[in-house]
């Protein structure tokens, strides 16, 4: 076939990113398809707007979202007479958000990453295309920009609340002097922080940028976050029994709380607040990011898991408790995530109860790389003693 005939395009509303109508303004060649698909940067981006473009053969093309706590489902439409399949969205600008596409065969849907995209983000669970919206970019920070890299060390941790030895990671400090003190940070999921989220070059930029003092960081994983994370009883008395006093014999860590600092993403987020809370004093601050934290309970019923109501019953504890412990808290969240409310609900909380609290969030879902792009503003925040 030499050419398509010219496209129907009534359908088509003014929406359209200009490339496109530029591209069906002309009957469509084969070799016009590939060179339109070569030429543009996927998907297209306009302010307000972004249009995923899709070629090929299909019975449906569906654009996968996990946003708002489920899976967004959005059909494309053909372009009548052509292989090409078109949708806009609209969207915040400065934002991103991952997804698939749904490509169905005779009644049978396959989920792809985007084929024209070569924008990917990594989770435990696998890849996804991701979606940066008009004016986003990734922070330099997080890239690499040639900073003294620091070390990661193996960390075994001899656990008596567990009664196993866990294999934990520790962060070093390019330059790292066994004859200065440092801060701590301990990072719930850490390992996975480094493998999806930068956090190696991230620490690396901002010690070497003087935006953070130089750190250590004790990268703690757990193969059983949804049992350990969740109100973290056991998981809590693990970091201050367990893991604190075997990294104080091995390193010189300050003794000042305020230089002391949980991180965690999700129930990572959840088990950080849930150390500080039952062992006051000893954490001054916390990063928490896109927190499982139901602060509604009436949201329970639309949250099923057992996981949940673990949660709700450590807020209902923060809540009844007559003083809160003194920390710095960062809250973060991204507005696509099911929880968005819940986590800025959680930032009022905290504050009404004396704690020194800046909250963010970001047109963005409950994603690796979201956590990344609010790690700066969490850390020079919750490192600052001079901000409480």
């Amino acid at each position: 076939m030499n050419s398509l005939p010219l496209p129907d395009t009534r359908s088509f509303d003014g929406d359209t990113h200009a490339a496109v109508q530029q591209l069906l303004s002309r009957p469509l060649t084969p070799a016009r398809l590939k060179q339109f698909s070569r030429s543009h940067v996927f998907p297209l981006t306009a302010p307000g707007s972004v249009t995923f473009v899709w070629i090929g053969e299909a019975d449906h093309v569906r654009l996968l979202r996990w946003i708002l706590g489920g899976v967004d489902r959005q059909e494309f439409r053909r372009v009548p007479d052509t292989p090409l399949w078109l949708l806009t969205v609209p969207v915040k600008d400065g934002g991103r958000f991952e997804y698939k596409l749904g490509v169905e065969h005779n009644g049978h849907e396959q989920w792809h990453l985007d084929p024209l995209n070569k924008a990917r983000a990594g989770d435990p669970y696998g890849e996804n295309s991701v979606c940066r919206t008009f004016g986003y970019s990734q922070p330099e920070w997080s890239m690499p920009q040639g900073a003294p890299a620091g070390a990661i060390h193996p960390f075994p941790v001899s656990s008596s609340v567990f009664e196993e030895t866990r294999d934990e990671q520790v962060y070093l400090p390019a330059g790292y002097d066994a004859e200065q003190v440092y801060p701590l940070l301990v990072i719930h999921d850490g390992a996975d922080f480094i493998t999806y989220a930068d956090l190696a070059t991230s620490l690396d930029n901002l010690i070497a940028l003087g935006t953070i003092p130089p750190i250590i960081a004790a990268l703690v994983q757990t193969r059983d976050r949804l049992g350990e994370y969740a109100r973290g009883h056991r998981h809590a008395r693990y970091v201050v029994s367990d893991l604190l006093p075997q990294l104080q014999a091995s390193y010189r860590i300050s003794e000042r709380s305020e230089d002391r600092i949980l991180l965690g993403a999700s129930l990572g987020a959840v088990a950080s607040l849930a150390t500080v809370f039952r062992y006051p004093g000893v954490f001054g601050g916390a990063v928490l990011q896109s927190g499982s934290f139901i602060l509604d309970e009436g949201k329970l019923e639309g949250r099923p898991h057992p996981v949940f109501r673990k949660v709700a019953r450590l807020i209902k504890a923060v809540r009844r408790a007559p003083n809160m412990p003194a920390f710095r808290a960062f809250v973060s969240s991204g507005e696509l995530e099911g929880l968005a409310s819940e986590n800025e609900a959680l930032a009022r909380l905290l504050q009404e109860n004396g704690v020194s609290v800046l909250f963010k969030s970001a047109w963005d879902g409950h994603h690796w790389h979201n956590w990344r792009d609010q790690l700066r503003d969490g850390l020079v925040w919750a490192l600052d003693s001079d901000s409480s």
